[in-house]
């Protein structure tokens, strides 16, 4: 099936071809149809199968036509975090290229006076975290009685984070007379009641069975005692063949402990977590796209919708408190069709949670032996040569840095690892954990220039 074949107007199969696409995943191919027919539809997808683009793609077609007024947006999509928010922003900006259609971002951390400006003019789609657009709604700053269209998007996540109260009275101030759509990566009992109470008579699309992995990852578990973690970490990055990599820690400390110290050990690291002000997550991401850095330190703010294309690893440096979070986590690798690796640490305390995700998951994750990981390569002490600088950066006199525990460098299967001492991370400002999440894709245009005022 192509692209051509679901009905969409030529102005955005154009604008989807020029972004690379011709087949509709499962999910796009299932659901852009009934979305056309204005049927209100329940998605259940794993991450990484094109969700996104199953709603906004007829969404734009559908919006095409009518005029949007001041402070009453024409659609509504609810997000759960910010980053994820963004995502869905740019994804209306590079598929609705071709469309004179307004949009507004109403997320936390940036100005609420721009996005109370953005409302007045007038918008065809509004894209939003619960918390904010309840915060201006109580300021009378926007009217919900011209909504059409409600996309309530990763609903197992709005639940996981304690927003299916405040769903419930944004969908009560709503239009009776409106297209809906809920997607979810799984679908437990108070979701389903909320479909119960807010759709009417959906049509259900399901690619794939609830909390299903992705098969082309080859996930595996390796058992360690807890102080031996680090160096067998090390191990992996030097001798597997790593590109790119997110490691996940439970706490956002462990997350900044382990980033430094990887950094005084001369790999090239970055972090995220939700202590981390908007901007300055922002900007890591952007580094670790742009292969500025290759691994990722992050804790489960990264674990949805993070969507960068090349990582080739996932590693679960603690193994996930809740057994959802681990499908969401390996995600990060193995998308759009390529294959991935996804490793999971295993200490003695971490059976009953192994327990759980195989029963989550259905299968039974195979165990490796921490012996066949490839120790590094000790040179008795010795430096190791400094290594020729990169195309395109300044030299420096400076030595590499060597490993705190005199292991050498093997630049032939080693992630590139930083020359230069590393920058120190920016100032961060208290974020809860629970109003945030992972990142997919570059900032948009629109919300980079606000957060560089």
């Amino acid at each position: 099936m192509k692209f051509a074949d679901l009905g969409l107007s030529d102005e955005l199969l154009k604008a989807v071809a020029d972004a690379g696409y011709d087949e509709p995943t499962p999910i796009q191919a299932q659901a852009i149809p009934p979305v056309l027919m204005m049927k209100d539809i329940i998605g259940i997808a794993q991450t990484g199968t094109g969700k996104t683009a199953s709603f906004v793609l007829p969404m734009i077609d559908i919006l095409a036509h009518g005029r949007s007024r001041a402070r009453m947006p024409r659609s509504l999509i609810l997000e759960p975090t910010r980053e994820l928010a963004a995502q869905v922003a740019e994804n209306f900006e590079k598929y609705g290229k071709n469309h004179n259609l307004s949009m507004a971002l109403l997320i936390g951390g940036v100005s609420m006076g721009d996005q109370v400006k953005d409302l007045e003019k007038g918008v065809d789609v509004l894209i939003a975290t619960p918390g904010r657009l309840m915060d201006l709604f109580e300021r009378g700053r926007i009217l919900m009685s011209g909504c059409e269209l409600l996309v309530i998007d990763e609903a197992d996540r709005m639940l996981d984070m304690g927003f299916i109260p405040d769903i419930e009275e944004i969908c009560s101030k709503l239009p009776a007379t409106r297209q809906t759509m809920l997607f979810s990566a799984t679908m437990p009992p108070p979701i389903k009641k909320l479909s119960d109470q807010f759709l009417n008579n959906p049509k259900s699309v399901e690619v794939s069975r609830p909390a299903t992995a992705n098969t082309s990852i080859d996930q595996s578990i390796i058992h360690v005692a807890p102080k031996a973690k680090r160096k067998l970490l090390y191990g992996i990055l030097d001798n597997e063949g790593v590109d790119t990599a997110i490691i996940f820690c439970n706490r956002k400390t462990e997350v900044r402990d382990l980033c430094q110290q990887m950094r005084k050990d001369g790999f090239d690291a970055g972090q995220i977590h939700g202590d981390m002000d908007q901007s300055s997550r922002l900007a890591e991401l952007e580094r670790f796209k742009s292969g500025e850095i290759n691994i990722l330190c992050a804790s489960d703010v990264a674990a949805r919708g993070l969507d960068i294309k090349g990582v080739s690893h996932v590693v679960n440096y603690d193994i996930p408190w809740h057994p959802d979070d681990y499908i969401h986590r390996i995600g990060r690798t193995g998308r759009a069709g390529a294959t991935g690796v996804a490793i999971t640490f295993v200490t003695k305390r971490d059976d009953e949670h192994v327990d759980s995700i195989q029963k989550l998951t259905g299968m039974k994750l195979p165990v490796r032996d921490s012996k066949s990981v490839k120790p590094e390569k000790k040179q008795g002490g010795k430096k190791p040569a400094p290594e020729k600088p990169a195309a395109g950066k300044p030299k420096t006199d400076k030595p590499k840095q060597q490993r705190s525990d005199d292991q050498a460098t093997d630049t032939k299967s080693r992630p590139k690892k930083s020359s230069k001492p590393p920058k120190p991370s920016p100032k961060s400002q208290p974020v809860d954990d629970a109003d945030d999440d992972g990142w997919n894709g570059p900032v948009p245009g629109f919300l980079d220039a606000k957060l560089d005022r």
